[in-house]
C-alpha cells in the first residue's frame, strides 16, 4: 500500500526538522512497514513507508533521476510500467532499480506533468524539482490512492493520509461542516473537502503544482458522461470489447515480485476475476472470504462453491456482530471521516486473513457495482426518473415496491412517508446528484 508524506518550508521559516519528517511518516507506517526512507535539503523533507511488491531489495525511497535533481516518493502500482520502461531506456534514460517508482520519476523527467496520460495504474505521486523549486503531486484518474495537503504561513504539508499531516506542528484537527453534510448526501465527502477544515484532497484525475508558495490545481483527466456523439455499437463488439479489457485489466495487476492471492465473495465480479485468473495463470491460487454469522448476511455457500469450481486453496474469514462492534473504532481511525454503515469492517478483517497469510496484494473486483449500476440506488433511480414523466401517478410508484418489498409490508401511514421521501425532488432530473438529493 505505502504511505508517503512531506513538508515544503516556506520562507523565511525554519529548515525542516528530520524528527517532524519522522514524525509524520510513523503515523502512517502500517502503510508501509517494510522500509523506510527520507529526503531532507534544508526548506524541503520528503518521506516513505514503503511496502514491498516490485523490486524488492532495490526499491527503497525516496529515488532520484541521474544528477540528484529529480525525487520522488509514490504510492501506488503503475501496471504498464515494464512497456514504459522500454520506452524510456530507448530515449537514453538509465535506471539504477527494476522498480516502477524510477519509471514514473524518468517518465517526468522527460513529458512533465503529461506522464500521467501514459500511466495505467493507481497512484499517488510526489516529485520535488531542485532545480525549479516546485513539487509536483498527482492523483490517479479514480482517486484509489488518497493524497492530502494544506498550507500554513509556515508550510506546505502533504501526506497519503490526514493523521501524518496532523502530526506536524500547529496543525490541528477541526470538523468541517459542509463536509459533514456531504457526507450525509453523498457518503463521503467530495474533493477538495476532507473531513478537517484545513486540510484538503488532491481531487481524482488532478495533479497539484507547487511553486514560490503558490498552489497551482489542474485536471488531466475526467469521466465524459455525453453519450450525443458516441457511435452506437453492436452487442457483440462491446461484449467482445469488454472480455478483452477485463481480461487485460486483472492480468496486468498480476505483475509483482510477490505473490497474488483474490477475494472472492461469491458474487458476480470477484468470481469472474478469479476465474480469469484461474484461467490465465498457471500457479497456483490463494482466495479469500468473510462469511457472517447472521445467516441473512452469508454468502459463504456461493463462495465455497466457487472455490471448489475454481479449484482454489481457499480461506475464511467469519464475522460476528461483536467483532465489528469491537473494530469499529479502529476502522474509523483508518477511514478519517465518518461512515454511514459498518461494511468497511468486515473488509477490514478480511484484509488481515490475507495480511496473516503472506499477501500483500490481491485482486478485489472492487468497483463493479458502480461501473455496471449493481447498487439498488442506480435502480431506485431509473423508477423515480419514470415516475417523474408523469408525478401525479399513483400506479408508478408502485415499481419502488419490486426494489423494496420490506415497503409493501408497512402500515397506510409509513408507505405514504416513504412515498413521500421518494418523491422529493422528483423532477430535478437534470441534477448530476439526482440519485444522492433524496438522500
Amino acid at each position: 500500500m505505502c504511505g508517503i508524506a512531506g513538508v515544503i518550508a516556506s520562507n523565511p521559516s525554519p529548515p525542516v526538522q528530520q524528527d517532524v519528517l519522522l514524525g509524520m511518516i510513523s503515523m502512517i507506517s502500517h502503510r508501509g512497514p517494510d522500509e523506510f526512507g527520507l529526503y531532507l535539503n534544508k526548506q524541503v523533507g520528503m518521506g516513505s513507508a514503503r511496502l514491498s511488491i516490485i523490486d524488492l531489495s532495490g526499491g527503497q525511497q525516496p529515488i532520484s533521476n541521474e544528477d540528484q535533481s529529480l525525487w520522488i516518493v509514490y504510492n501506488g502500482e503503475v501496471f504498464n510500467y515494464p512497456e514504459l520502461r522500454g520506452r524510456l531506456q530507448a530515449l537514453g534514460h538509465t535506471f539504477t532499480t527494476r522498480t516502477d517508482t524510477e519509471v514514473i520519476l524518468h517518465l517526468y523527467e522527460e513529458y512533465g506533468a503529461d506522464c500521467l496520460n501514459l500511466l495505467n495504474g493507481q497512484f499517488a505521486i510526489a516529485i520535488w524539482d531542485e532545480r525549479n523549486r516546485s513539487l509536483f503531486l498527482a492523483r490517479d484518474r479514480l482517486g484509489i490512492r488518497p493524497l492530502y495537503y494544506t498550507q500554513t504561513p509556515q508550510a506546505f504539508v502533504f501526506g497519503s493520509e490526514m493523521k501524518s499531516i496532523l502530526a506536524y506542528p500547529g496543525i490541528n484537527a477541526e470538523i468541517n461542516r459542509d463536509a459533514l453534510v456531504e457526507t450525509f448526501v453523498f457518503w463521503s465527502p467530495q474533493p477538495p473537502l476532507s473531513t478537517f477544515s484545513n486540510i484538503f484532497q488532491i481531487p481524482p484525475g488532478h495533479f497539484l503544482l507547487y511553486q514560490d508558495e503558490k498552489i497551482h490545481l489542474q485536471p488531466y483527466w475526467s469521466l465524459n458522461f455525453s453519450d450525443r456523439d458516441e457511435p452506437q455499437i453492436p452487442m457483440k463488439v462491446a461484449l467482445e470489447e469488454l472480455q478483452r479489457l477485463l481480461l487485460d485489466a486483472t492480468l496486468i495487476r498480476l505483475r509483482a515480485d510477490v505473490p497474488v492471492g483474490a477475494y472472492l465473495s461469491g458474487g458476480l465480479d470477484s468470481s469472474l476475476t478469479t476465474a480469469l485468473i484461474r484461467k490465465y495463470s498457471q500457479s497456483r491460487l490463494e482466495t479469500f472470504s468473510i462469511a457472517f454469522s447472521d445467516p441473512q448476511y452469508d454468502e459463504s455457500a456461493f463462495q465455497k462453491k466457487m472455490a471448489e469450481t475454481l479449484g482454489t486453496h481457499h480461506h475464511v474469514v467469519y464475522t460476528t456482530y461483536e467483532d465489528i462492534g469491537r473494530k469499529f473504532p479502529e476502522v474509523l481511525w483508518h477511514t478519517e471521516t465518518p461512515i454511514l454503515r459498518t461494511a468497511p469492517v468486515p473488509m477490514y478483517l478480511l484484509s488481515d486473513l490475507v495480511h496473516q497469510h503472506g499477501f500483500k496484494v490481491v485482486i478485489t473486483g472492487e468497483g463493479a457495482d458502480e461501473l455496471f449500476g449493481g447498487y439498488d440506488i442506480f435502480k431506485e433511480m431509473i423508477i423515480r426518473r419514470f415516475w417523474a414523466r408523469n408525478p401525479e401517478s399513483t400506479l408508478r410508484p408502485r415499481l419502488l415496491g419490486t426494489l423494496y418489498p420490506e415497503i409493501a409490508g408497512l402500515s397506510d401511514s409509513a408507505r405514504n412517508f416513504f412515498m413521500a421521501f421518494f418523491k422529493m425532488d422528483l423532477t430535478a432530473t437534470q441534477s448530476p446528484y439526482y440519485s444522492h438529493m433524496i438522500r
